[in-house]
């Protein structure tokens, strides 16, 4: 134990025996079911980590397993919009109730508690993460087989708040094809090795660009050097995502459960039998 430690273990990330002997998990309450709990992490911004997490609930849900969306994005949620929920959150004898697609995925959202979705949530650290463990722990989830939890950018409170108070499975780390690649997957798999989470892989998105005349592909972002930084850090590549015009509109419109991704269903096979090891 550091001679500097405050003994408060739910603001740090280092490994010691006083966090061994200690846990933080939130319990569910007694009404909810989750079978399986996936992290969606990013080591910066910008890099659409809200439409994997979106496209890899879609796929699941189009497997027969029922889905749900955790949007830990407090100050930046986004996934109401993909999937065209409005209106705010109700609660019941069970606890507060989960808005649901049209596909029937249950989605929990701080936009959804918002008198106007436009409004800023302006909190302080520690109420954005009691924010996320309320979600967690305060929600009825019906059976759910396989939850998503998308995360803010970073390795602030509220990634640290998930790795420590929600049983993950495991992350999926999103990036981009650009120079800073290296660094963001670096620091989700350094932060999930010192939280002690397994990763399933990566995801780039914005890999590439198809001509629409030729079927071939650019990069407008340069060559993408992501299977170096993954042999690098020995984690998998799940999918590459293309820049496509197409996803946004069909995202902005609300409609993400319309969207056609092969790249999002060879990733939901790959994490589908990651998890059934």
């Amino acid at each position: 134990m550091s001679e500097e430690c405050t003994h408060d273990c739910s603001s740090c990330s280092a490994n010691c025996e006083a966090r061994d002997k200690k846990s933080f998990l939130e319990k569910l309450n007694e009404h909810s079911s989750v079978k399986h709990i996936i992290g969606i992490v990013s080591g910066k911004g910008g890099v659409g980590k809200s439409l994997v997490t979106s496209s890899l609930a879609v796929m699941f849900n189009r497997k027969g397993y029922k889905t749900a969306i955790l949007d830990a994005d407090i100050t930046g949620p986004s996934i109401p919009k993909a999937f065209g929920i409005k209106g705010k959150l109700i609660g019941s004898d069970k606890g507060l109730e989960p808005a649901t697609s049209e596909t029937g995925i249950e989605i929990i959202s701080a936009n959804l508690i918002l008198d106007n979705e436009s409004d800023p949530i302006v909190w302080r650290g520690p109420m954005i993460a009691g924010a996320v463990k309320q979600f967690w722990g305060e929600t009825h989830w019906d059976n759910i087989d396989y939850m998503f939890v998308d995360m803010p950018p970073g390795t602030g409170d509220v990634p640290l708040t998930v790795f420590q108070s929600i049983p993950l499975d495991g992350i999926v780390i999103v990036t981009s094809p650009q120079e800073l690649v290296s660094m963001i997957v670096e620091k989700a798999v350094k932060m999930a090795k010192m939280m002690k989470v397994p990763i399933f892989g990566v995801i780039e998105n914005m890999s590439y660009l198809e001509c629409p005349d030729c079927g071939k592909r650019l990069y407008p972002f340069g060559e993408s050097k992501l299977d170096e930084v993954a042999k690098a850090y020995g984690v998998d590549i799940l999918a590459r995502f293309p820049i496509d015009s197409e996803f946004a509109k069909i995202s902005d419109s609300g409609r993400i459960e319309s969207i056609i991704n092969e790249p999002a269903d060879e990733a939901a096979d790959i994490i589908e039998k990651k998890i059934s090891i």
